[in-house]
């Protein structure tokens, strides 16, 4: 998709800027390619730089409520130290490498409902302009897809995704923010469990999976509460495990409570700001978890022959239509909004994610 923009602070005869973003989705740790387009105006300028913002819509809970914005997550210098002469085209092609962690936002082209954008941005003459969003598509890395693709084949259900401001203790987190896949659980699990939330944390070596499970007291207060558990999945192992019996070992350990293979789980009582810094009593041992295949969708359970559909499905799609479209057009104004954080003063460095825009 395509934006065009004339860059407003420039005045009518300034540059105007189109981003294209090849068509093939990207994967986290992947290289993300495209070309910036620029046209002149009316007069020379000056292109000091041509930067990409990767743009999150995150949200932030607290004791007493919660918050949600943009958040720019990471910043790429693509071009620049060139004029443009006035009505003069040309191209700055650019391939850059996202972030391990950079969140999925599909799986089997079908939307998960996290909202993420590539916004250019020009630096002429001293000033910023900032260009329209891109919205920015993101499949599942091989290890990803088969524990979602395992979940689907055990029952689990697509509920909802979104991106938490925060970091889970004990993992090597890097981004300020996790994303979290809610899945309803699969009958032979609903007992036992309300909710299943799984986070991945992408690496360079593998993926760490941390799930968690929202726990029925059922009148044992002492069984009340969240239970967690962390696995460390080596990309290389991902072709060469049973993954539905491997996330089955896992579910079964965090809903039981066992130590089993090793593993401990931690259970804790909501603090009031649970997201903003979860945590789990160290490492949670590593389960050989690996993946391989799809798994989210309307809050329906799975079965292994419509996983794709089943993990991840017509919910998400009801429902992200307006929301990504109010994101992306209500944040392609440049205001001032986007350029200042918490003190009221410009972000050059952008990059550090550290501000949440509400």
């Amino acid at each position: 998709m395509v934006f065009k923009r004339l860059l407003g602070s420039l005045g009518v005869g300034g540059p105007a800027v189109d981003t294209v973003l090849d068509p093939i989705a990207a994967v986290p740790g992947g290289t993300l390619s495209g070309q910036v387009h620029l046209k002149g105006g009316n007069a020379d300028f000056m292109i000091e730089r041509v930067t990409l913002e990767l743009i999150a819509h995150v949200e932030a809970e607290y004791e007493d409520g919660e918050s949600q914005g943009a958040l720019v997550f990471e910043r790429f210098s693509v071009g620049g130290g060139f004029r443009l002469a006035a009505g003069e085209g040309c191209g700055v092609p650019f391939a850059v490498t996202l972030p391990w962690e950079t969140p999925i936002t599909e799986l089997h082209g079908q939307s998960l409902g996290i909202v993420l954008g590539v916004r250019t941005e020009l630096g002429i003459a001293g000033a910023r302009d900032k260009g329209d969003l891109d919205p920015l598509t993101v499949r599942p890395l091989p290890a990803q897809e088969a524990i979602l693709e395992a979940l689907g084949q055990l029952g689990f259900g697509f509920k909802s995704a979104d991106l938490e401001l925060g970091h889970i203790r004990g993992t090597g987190q890097r981004l300020p923010f996790y994303q979290e896949i809610e899945l309803v659980p699969a009958p032979a699990y609903a007992r036992r469990a309300d909710e299943i939330e799984l986070t991945f944390l992408a690496g360079p070596a593998g993926v760490e999976v941390v799930l968690e499970a929202d726990r029925r007291g059922g009148g044992n207060r002492s069984e009340a509460g969240d239970a967690l558990g962390r696995y460390d999945v080596e990309h290389a192992d991902v072709p060469h495990r049973d993954w539905k019996a491997e996330v089955d070992g896992w579910i079964r350990q965090l809903v039981e409570h066992r130590a089993d293979h090793g593993a401990r789980f931690d259970t804790y009582a909501h603090d009031g700001t649970p997201h903003m810094d979860k945590g789990y009593g160290g490492h949670v041992g590593s389960g050989g978890g690996h993946p391989s295949g799809p798994g989210v969708g309307t809050v329906v359970a799975a079965g292994a022959a419509g996983v794709a559909v089943g993990v991840v499905g017509g919910l998400v799609a009801a429902e992200v239509v307006d929301e990504v479209g109010d994101f992306f057009e209500g944040d392609g104004d440049g205001g001032d909004g986007d350029e200042r954080d918490d003190d009221g003063e410009g972000d050059e460095d952008g990059g550090d994610g550290g501000d949440v825009e509400a």
